[in-house]
């Protein structure tokens, strides 16, 4: 801060100066008067050191107010050629075409995203009506490109749970933001979001968090673990998870999701239909021994209700996070109650 240095260099001997001319100060040949030992300091404090002071403070908080922004938003060297600058869009989608598109043409158009990209799982390719729809979003080059991601050269894919995480080839950026076809953030949240990520580029940060706790067992011989809905988080104010159907992580979760992590929590996956989001939320929780980002944000859901409206979903849940605890052979996930919220759109602190 050269400037802010010299200013107040300025302030300060200008004030000087001011308390000479009102024989404040002890000039050439004079004495200061003699102060009483009792006086106080505001006594002795002039109102030139007290504009001084408050410079100074306001000057100090300047300064640290802007280091703190320059380091929060300051990126962490790039994996590769990765991109730190923007982020890619992995829609999951099953069969919902018209909502595929309306969150594809929106995503498309968000500021900082470099590529939508649609993990596509249905038996057979997707439609060239779909495809034509979708091209025509980044025809005038505003727009983000949109690709579909199959699991073969034919176009098609399978249907398991577990394609939203297959590395993706080519994938151009660090930062990718995994989300629901029938979920629609807005552009603003979506970019506040980012920037939390880009603070901590080893962690999951998103809009739905989800909870566990352990259970007591009364013949107290094992832990038993219990999903926590939003009702938990909403009570309690703690959550261990945010799920992936609309958060950030690095891309390099993919490729541990897909060739490293143990290949019987994905067949578990694949068996019951359910919980790829907590396996997601084990494996970097293992990685980082970390806790994730709960981001608040208002997001909409235009779609119907999914597999979570379904009777004894949270007890599916909760078997998937005992299952997967003993696969690992202990419980990684780690509860926090920190939130990160966009102050310029809060009313309350």
């Amino acid at each position: 801060m050269p400037r802010m240095t010299k200013l107040l260099l300025q302030l300060q001997a200008a004030a000087a100066a001011a308390d000479r001319r009102r024989g404040g100060g002890p000039g050439p040949g004079r004495r200061h008067p003699l102060t009483p030992r009792h006086a106080s300091a505001a006594g002795r404090f002039t109102p030139a050191g007290l504009v001084l002071c408050l410079l100074a403070l306001a000057a100090a908080a300047t300064t640290l107010a802007l280091a703190l922004t320059l380091h929060r938003h300051e990126p962490e060297p790039a994996a590769g050629a990765a991109s730190q600058s923007g982020f890619a869009v992995v829609i999951n989608t099953w069969r919902r075409h018209a909502l595929l598109r309306r969150s594809a043409a929106h995503y498309a158009s968000c500021p900082g995203v470099d590529a939508v990209h649609v993990v596509w799982s249905e038996p057979r390719p997707p439609p060239e009506r779909l495809r034509r729809g979708l091209a025509v979003l980044d025809n005038n080059g505003t727009r983000a490109r949109v690709r579909f991601e199959t699991s073969n050269g034919g176009g098609a894919g399978d249907s398991s749970l577990n394609n939203r995480f297959r590395p993706i080839r080519g994938l151009a950026t660090d930062a990718v933001f995994s989300v629901d076809d029938d979920v629609i953030v807005p552009c603003s949240t979506l970019r506040f979001a980012f920037d939390v990520w880009r603070s901590a580029p080893s962690a999951m940060v998103g809009f739905v968090p989800r909870m566990h706790w352990l259970a007591a067992d009364p013949r107290g011989s094992t832990e038993e673990y219990r999903y926590g809905s939003w009702w938990s988080v909403w009570w309690t104010g703690t959550y261990s998870m945010v799920l992936s159907k609309a958060s950030f992580f690095h891309r390099r979760y993919l490729d541990l999701y897909t060739n490293q992590m143990l290949p019987s929590i994905r067949k578990y996956v694949d068996e019951n239909r359910n919980c790829e989001d907590i396996a997601m939320s084990f494996l970097v929780a293992n990685a980082t021994g970390a806790p994730p980002i709960w981001v608040q944000g208002r997001i909409f859901e235009i779609g119907s209700s999914g597999i979570s409206s379904l009777k004894g979903h949270g007890l599916q849940r909760s078997r998937c996070l005992n299952t997967f605890a003993a696969m690992y052979g202990h419980m990684p996930l780690v509860a926090t109650t920190v939130k990160a919220v966009d102050s310029r759109r809060s009313w309350f602190w």
